[in-house]
């Protein structure tokens, strides 16, 4: 290829401006330029130096100088003629073998089948031979909500008159074509329960034949903005509790399979849980300022008047953080993640040396039957198809249902490896194999899963309180903890040279973290707990924290922490007006599913 003086090299252009080019490998794209970053279908040719509007597509036709709808470049040299023509054909070709096959692919569709030919149906065939159905100039003035039952803008159909037989054999054969999709796109069954999907079948079906599916742009770029649009109107509900009641920032951070550092922030509020902010921040440590100004900036944003606690785990650079936001916003609780502080409680008592012996050998149990098909097999068939692995939501709740798992099927086991099948096979004879006879049949072994079950039972149940999403745990996770504490005790007989150590484990872990003035508070706040013990507002500790929680709400404020400490607490305290009521009693009696204090 000849140099012109006036041409500019395709990499020169790209390193002088790289912002004025798209991000493809558009042959197009090595002749041209974006003029005006807000107006990227304007481009300027690198060879002749005029200006188009239409975009790349339209830059190519200039260059390969088709002439109709611009004109040619004059300083386009032959192979950049022969170059941008094969582009142009080889897109035109592309489409037409794209429409042509999406066609091909429709008219593989036939979910009537042959024996449809003699039916009387009124309505038109779904996946019949015939050609898509095209939108005419009257359809514009329907419309398709499949969120409403009411199908107003259709006229109603009777009922299409066919046999139950057929009308269900059209339906398994849409199923069929709806599985292999599925199986195909690798999509989660579950997807198929999402209420979303429902909707959009019953969209599909409301349109008719002959509609055509978005394109991956549309996916990534205008329906994914006009779905961050609909979905901030929802955010507004929201957005009105947060003023109303307050709200609680969640933030966390995590590693991704390709050790991309990512931080998350979430809202969590008497509405629920959004998600408000992501941010990969690899390149960036994760220092107590670093955490605090990223949480802060969002503080600001969603008023720090409704802000109410910031929530994260226990890592010492979130602590570092807390004590920075102390500062900066003293009536704003930095809160420690209560399931992060209850395994840290798992862990530090598995580890005691009478509960890690009995742990590390249903480890090493289990291990060794899931490790050969041969001894899962075997244990499969003694429980009936029964896993003795029982996933939690973190490593010691696992370690927790392994063990409730195992006692749960200890005669099958010990069925199991006293059998002959057990006595004849090779892993019997094993160094392993023996451990693990030796382990089943140890009554010191199931003696301590007993006790390990006894310890970490009470426990393992405020780990799902405050992991669940049911309800609120703020009001119950300090009266469920001083109750797991009680059971505990019970387990020993009250012999406090053996439960001392445990709980002096819950104590040091929950200290700082989950009792707090706010965590003290919503205990005494709750009616399930004071109105079964009024003797709660006789201690010294609890006051007092349910007094800081007030000068923190309310700073700078003294008449109303004195209306609130002086004349409004004492109508809870003294259960007067609405809280001495005995339906109001009645209602709180229950700590169940439905109970919510907050209501």
């Amino acid at each position: 290829m000849s140099m012109d003086p006036t041409r500019i090299p395709s990499s020169e252009a790209s390193n002088s401006a790289p912002l004025l080019k798209r991000n493809s490998v558009d042959v197009g794209w090595d002749y041209g330029v974006i003029v005006d970053p807000s107006n990227k279908d304007r481009l300027q040719c690198l060879l002749c130096g005029n200006q188009y509007t239409g975009g790349v597509s339209r830059m190519k036709r200039h260059i390969a100088q088709i002439r109709g709808d611009v004109a040619s470049c004059t300083k386009a040299t032959k192979e950049d003629i022969l170059k941008c023509k094969k582009a142009i054909d080889d897109n035109a070709a592309k489409k037409k073998n794209k429409k042509k096959a999406a066609m091909e692919i429709r008219e593989e569709v036939n979910v009537v089948g042959e024996e449809s030919e003699g039916d009387e149906i009124e309505n038109v065939a779904v996946g019949s031979k015939k050609r898509p159905y095209v939108l005419g100039p009257m359809d514009r003035y329907t419309n398709i909500n499949p969120d409403s039952s009411d199908t107003s803008g259709f006229k109603k159909t009777r009922q299409p008159n066919i046999s139950d037989a057929i009308w269900k054999e059209k339906s398994h054969k849409v199923s069929q074509y709806l599985a292999r999709w599925v199986y195909e796109a690798g999509i989660p069954f579950h997807a198929i329960d999402n209420d979303s999907f429902k909707r959009f079948v019953e969209a599909v079906g409301q349109f008719g034949p002959g509609y055509q599916p978005p394109s991956q742009y549309q996916l990534r770029e205008p329906l994914l903005k006009e779905e961050v649009e609909r979905t901030k109107t929802f955010l507004k509900k929201q957005e009105e509790e947060w003023a109303l009641t307050g709200c609680s920032i969640m933030t966390d951070a995590w590693t991704d399979r390709k050790r991309r550092s990512i931080m998350n922030l979430c809202v969590n509020c008497k509405q629920g849980t959004c998600f408000l902010s992501s941010k990969e921040d690899s390149e960036e440590s994760h220092t107590g300022v670093y955490i605090f100004e990223y949480v802060d900036k969002f503080i600001e944003d969603i008023g720090a008047q409704n802000v109410v606690q910031v929530v994260t785990d226990n890592a010492s650079n979130n602590m570092a953080a807390a004590d920075l936001l102390k500062i900066k916003r003293p009536n704003i609780f930095w809160t420690s993640c209560g399931t992060h502080t209850i395994n840290l409680m798992l862990e530090g008592i598995g580890k005691q040396s009478k509960f890690k012996a009995t742990i590390d050998k249903a480890k090493a149990f289990t291990i060794f039957v899931y490790a050969h098909h041969n001894t899962l097999a075997m244990m499969r068939k003694y429980t009936k198809k029964r896993d003795i692995v029982r996933p939690g939501v973190t490593r010691f709740a696992t370690s927790f249902l392994t063990l409730q798992s195992l006692m749960e099927k200890k005669q099958e086991l010990r069925a199991m490896f006293s059998s002959n099948a057990w006595g004849e096979s090779k892993w019997a004879k094993s160094p392993k194999g023996k451990v693990a006879y030796a382990t089943v049949m140890s009554q010191a072994f199931w003696n301590g899963v007993t006790l390990c079950l006894k310890v970490f039972g009470p426990l393992v149940m405020v780990l799902r309180l405050v992991d669940g999403d049911r309800k609120p745990s703020m009001g119950f996770v300090y009266g469920e903890l001083t109750k797991a504490k009680e059971e505990i005790k019970a387990a020993y007989k009250q012999v406090e040279t053996n439960y001392r150590p445990i709980l002096d484990v819950i104590d040091e872990k929950a200290k700082g973290r989950l009792d707090s003035a706010l965590h003290l508070t919503a205990y005494f706040l709750n009616p399930f707990y004071f109105f079964n013990n009024s003797i709660i507002q006789d201690d010294p500790i609890i006051m007092d924290g349910v007094l800081t929680c007030v000068e923190a709400f309310f700073p700078d404020n003294v008449n109303v922490q004195d209306e609130v400490i002086n004349r409004e607490l004492l109508k809870y305290k003294n259960k007067e007006g609405g809280f001495g009521r005995p339906l109001a009693t009645m209602g709180c009696a229950t700590n169940n599913e439905s109970y919510d204090p907050g209501k």
